[in-house]
């Protein structure tokens, strides 16, 4: 069975794609590690351990990781997930606890006991990783594939013009994730828009299951609906966390990707957090991007609706 370590700042889409992975019978969850981002770490390790404990599903260790980015100070989305992450319903009251150890030891630990066989899927900021392989890079070769939801894709950012969050958060991280030679799979959040968000109807559905986990998936999600209600009037969930996980668990949703060369900007400030991905198209001038070896394989078309069907049918299963 594949291995995998799930790296989350948990916020309400998160939440959704821990479920997914909880739920399936795909894959092994070694860890969940915690790191801040959409919310500060202690409520970012709260939603994890209530998101296990409400799935009742598999139930991974979770180790907190880092507090705060590299270089920067922190920005948070509880304008977008509420300021508890998890739509402010009072919802988060975990009774389990996280192991002692830290999430970057942990990372580093369970990668050298299973060379070439753990995959890591990071959907938030990549503090963690960045850590790790600062700290052990060597050990970090062995990590068989990083599955990322970061970037915007080929499309525009949904923090500045053209950052996506997670990439904003800490783009000194991402971008030692990027030149390290881990083979690793790009999901944006251009993928992750349209038909791939919940609608009206499939959060009646959910919620019509009666299904613990499938009732707090939307309950949870209340602010990021209310969020998208007043930023462009649509009733609508966008869920790229779960996106991404929909990625790592089905492969076959995925109806195109490409080897692309991706350079991570962190100097100037109106372009930082910025992922310029380059796909190998012909360049005017042939030095620069052009001449760059792919570090990633960028995911550019999903199967939106298989992607939602499997989803919906395993919260409601």
């Amino acid at each position: 069975m594949r291995k995998i370590i799930i790296d989350t700042d948990t916020g309400s889409d998160d939440a959704v794609a821990l479920m997914m992975a909880l739920k399936s019978t795909e894959v092994d969850i070694l860890a969940i590690t915690t790191v801040c981002g959409n919310v500060p770490l202690e409520l970012a390790t709260k939603n994890a351990l209530m998101t296990v404990e409400v799935t009742n599903a598999q139930k991974p260790p979770i180790y907190v990781g880092a507090a705060k980015p590299l270089m920067r100070d922190l920005v948070t989305a509880v304008n977008v997930h509420g300021e508890d992450g998890m739509g402010d319903d009072n919802l988060i009251h975990p009774t389990i606890n996280p192991e002692s150890g830290h999430a970057v030891d942990m990372i580093l630990d369970l990668v050298e006991t299973n060379p070439e066989e753990i995959e890591l899927v990071t959907i938030g900021p990549v503090t963690n990783i960045a850590l790790a392989i600062l700290k052990a890079p060597k050990t970090m070769k062995k990590v068989k594939r990083i599955y990322s939801m970061g970037t915007a894709g080929f499309g525009p950012g949904n923090t500045t013009p053209v950052a996506e969050f997670n990439v904003y958060v800490d783009a000194e991280a991402y971008s030692i994730m990027m030149k390290s030679g881990i083979p690793i799979s790009i999901i944006g959040f251009d993928v992750c828009l349209g038909d791939a968000a919940w609608n009206r109807e499939d959060m009646e559905c959910l919620m019509a299951s009666e299904k613990e986990e499938a009732v707090f998936a939307v309950q949870c999600n209340n602010s990021l609906l209310e969020y998208n209600l007043q930023a462009s009037g649509g009733y609508f969930v966008d869920l790229p966390d779960a996106v991404a996980m929909g990625v790592v668990l089905w492969d076959d949703i995925v109806l195109e990707d490409k080897l692309c060369y991706c350079y991570v900007c962190t100097t100037e400030e109106a372009t930082y957090g910025q992922v310029i991905i380059n796909d190998g198209s012909k360049l005017a001038i042939s030095d620069g991007f052009g001449s760059n070896p792919p570090n990633a394989t960028v995911c550019k078309t999903i199967d939106n609706q298989l992607f939602k069907k499997r989803l919906l049918e395993l919260l409601i299963s």
